[in-house]
């Protein structure tokens, strides 16, 4: 398949996609969102591959989801607000094991993303933050049970509604990152897991991933996280958020 603003490419047992919105910093379109989802269905008619390396174009693997983006009308604000959810379950749920490749910034949707990867490798110096709350919205597509899991509950409350960023070494001492490595070392270091699990067998790697995800389901479910697009639909339409959002931007735009 041809996409627009992400890669996969098949090599043999491992895929690699590729955000490919560098000039935005990949930011999460909706039209990268939807690809996403038609790239891991492409990838599960690929028999043959058992891992697939997830990473981002450029110098950041994602700015999360792309406000301005958003507010297009080409779309009703329910369809579009559940895209990232589609996309995040459709990493979660993709036959082949998952590696996020995460160098430079991975914020807000971008790092619900890599947190849908079964394994997670990352620069020594990426800079993750989760500005939702100060932009007058809460975290959605599945980001907070996902957290949860991953890091628990005081730590998730604490860097979400705080939205302060953290590094590297702070992701790996809480658990979210499994490596991390110098940042010309990101893509090798992936790739040389992934070709190391893609020499496994193929139904222990399959089998190993199901359970896994199903007690994490157990522990924390994403099933509830449908009504996650009512919920951005309407903190995109109260005055407070669309204000705190309004400040947050003004904030970002000055020069430093």
């Amino acid at each position: 398949m041809n996409f627009t603003n992400l890669r996969l490419d098949v090599d043999g047992r491992v895929a690699h996609l590729t955000f490919a919105r560098p000039r935005r910093l990949n930011a999460l379109s909706k039209d990268l969102l939807r690809e996403v989802v038609s790239a891991c269905d492409e990838v599960n008619r690929h028999g043959d591959v058992r891992v697939m390396v997830v990473s981002g174009e450029g110098s950041s693997f994602s700015a999360g989801f792309d406000l301005s983006d958003f507010a297009s009308s080409d779309a009703s604000p329910r369809e579009s607000a559940d895209l990232g959810r589609l996309a995040t379950e459709a990493l979660t749920n993709v036959r082949p094991l998952t590696i996020a490749a995460i160098s430079g910034n991975c914020v807000g949707g971008g790092l619900v993303l890599a947190g849908a990867c079964d394994l997670r490798v990352a620069a020594s110096d990426v800079r993750f933050s989760i500005p939702e709350v100060d932009l007058g919205i809460p975290l959605a597509w599945g980001g907070i049970p996902r957290l949860v899991r991953e890091i628990g509950p005081a730590l998730t409350k604490e860097l979400v509604l705080t939205c302060r960023p953290f590094g590297a070494d702070e992701a790996k001492s809480i658990g979210f990152l499994n490596e991390v490595v110098a940042p010309e070392r990101v893509i090798e270091r992936a790739n040389e897991l992934a070709r190391s699990l893609a020499d496994k067998p193929q139904y222990a790697l399959t089998v190993t991933k199901q359970q896994v995800n199903a007690v994490l389901e157990e522990m924390a479910g994403t099933g509830r996280n449908t009504t996650d697009a009512e919920v951005l639909v309407f903190a995109m339409h109260d005055p407070e958020s669309r204000e705190a959002s309004r400040r947050y931007l003004e904030a970002r735009a000055r020069p430093r």
